[in-house]
């Protein structure tokens, strides 16, 4: 087992003796007589499991257990008393105790008992590393980029975060609006709870209502039990809500009622139910022109931008796009199992700088996972995609119909096709070999 015990009880000979029992059985057991001494060992070492006597020199157990919760919030405490006292028991476990055993009548429980003890530890302690290392994964600095407009967009979020104000964030498809969502989740003090996210333009009409709200048994056909909806399961965290401007208009009166009174009807319900959410809600339609062909309610639409932060396209930051490339890149080779992350051409950036990007990040990322899957030993830009390589007029940035740059480009593709042979390079370009070294040159 090998496991580290906390043993605290002033009876020397009992204390010795149950430090032996659990010895046997495989468990490091570090034994003190008081709450001080306790205290300063906690302060050393962790301890999954925490067996303390309810009667010590300098403290009683029952309160004590709060303390030691405190000191080290995923240890399980197990009580040891001589007498048996249910009020101190009830008490016990209120206040964070695990289980509270008689010595002496629960002999053959303590074993079996410190085990699931320790089992629960183990998963508290589990369970803390998967929020820490998902609470890092969406925090603001886990956000890529170190252009203006995206450090811009950053710190509104950042300023928004810790208040319950709605957040409405609008911008193109692709430009990462669940990534600050999350951020701006994780950043409040509402990161302890549930994070729940929903695609309005993902489920039907007739389900989405109940999908929110939930439903009554009968309220209609397969409706056999009580449902919870996605407001329960967000109650005293966030309920984010992607393209809100798909939403149907008679939902959207219902959710206007949400966000004015708290209160929500269940499918088939008469009596109103009451959720605490934060909501933030996103789109990638221009809501202002929904409201004028009536697809989008004004009320609704005031409700929701009481904070709204539009995030740029990624051909607004074309000086992140290195940055991300090179990431997504890291990513791809250990999720294909690549021992060394792939060297990136100039040229490949190049390439990846010239494109407009009309899908921003999530189009970079699986033309970089395609890239990845396909490349050699570096990549280069025959492995982009052709659109990529030659974009439509109307996705071109300034400066696509420079001639040098245009020349320059059918080089680099010519070199990169014939794996470098220049004789064969001229031939498809039809220049002269003597030319193209003249080209290269300059």
């Amino acid at each position: 087992m090998s496991a580290n015990l906390l043993l605290i009880d002033d009876e020397v000979a009992l204390r010795q003796l149950l430090a032996r029992i659990l010895s046997l059985e495989g468990f490091q057991v570090r034994e003190v007589g008081t709450a001080k001494e306790a205290m300063r060992w906690l302060e050393q070492e962790e301890f999954p499991v925490i067996l303390c006597d309810v009667k010590l020199p300098d403290a009683h157990g029952v309160t004590f257990v709060s303390d030691l919760k405190k000191r080290q919030p995923t240890a399980e405490i197990i009580l040891l008393t001589a007498y048996g006292n249910i009020a101190d028991g009830v008490q016990a476990i209120k206040n964070g105790a695990y289980d509270y055993l008689v010595k002496g009548d629960d002999n053959e429980r303590i074993i079996p008992l410190v085990n699931r003890a320790l089992e629960q530890a183990q998963l508290r302690q589990r369970i803390q590393k998967l929020e820490k290392a998902v609470g890092n994964k969406y925090d603001f600095d886990s956000i890529l980029g170190a252009a203006r407009p995206l450090r811009e967009t950053i710190e509104l979020a950042r300023r928004v975060a810790p208040t319950d104000a709605t957040v409405l964030l609008t911008g193109e498809t692709g430009t990462g609006k669940e990534v600050f969502a999350q951020a701006i989740h994780q950043a409040s003090a509402r990161r302890e709870h549930s994070f729940v996210a929903v695609n309005c333009s993902a489920i039907g009409k007739d389900i989405l209502e109940s999908e929110l709200f939930g439903h009554r048994a009968g309220s209609f056909t397969g409706a056999t039990k009580d449902k919870k909806g996605l407001f329960e399961e967000a109650h005293g965290g966030t309920l984010f809500l992607d393209e809100i401007g798909e939403m149907p208009t008679d939902l959207q009166a219902k959710m206007l009622r949400v966000l004015e009174t708290g209160e929500f009807l269940k499918v088939g319900d008469t009596r109103p139910t009451r959720a605490n959410v934060r909501i933030i809600a996103a789109t990638n339609r221009h809501l202002p022109d929904e409201i004028q062909v009536g697809h989008f309610r004004e009320d609704l639409y005031y409700r929701l931008s009481v904070f709204a932060i539009r995030l740029p396209a990624l051909r607004e930051r074309r000086e992140d796009i290195p940055l991300l490339a090179a990431h997504f890149v890291r990513f791809f080779c250990e999720k294909i199992n690549r021992r060394d992350p792939l060297p990136l051409q100039p040229e490949f950036l190049d390439a990846l700088k010239n494109y407009a990007w009309k899908g921003n990040i999530r189009e970079l990322r699986n033309v970089l996972e395609r890239a990845t899957i396909l490349a050699g030993d570096q990549l280069s830009p025959d492995l982009l995609p052709f659109d990529v390589l030659h974009p439509h007029p109307e996705m071109a940035p300034s400066g696509l119909f420079d001639l040098d740059i245009l020349e320059k480009q059918a080089i680099q593709r010519a070199l990169s096709f014939t794996k470098g042979n220049k004789t064969e390079a001229a031939r498809l370009l039809g220049i002269g070999v003597t030319t193209l070294y003249r080209k290269l040159g300059e």
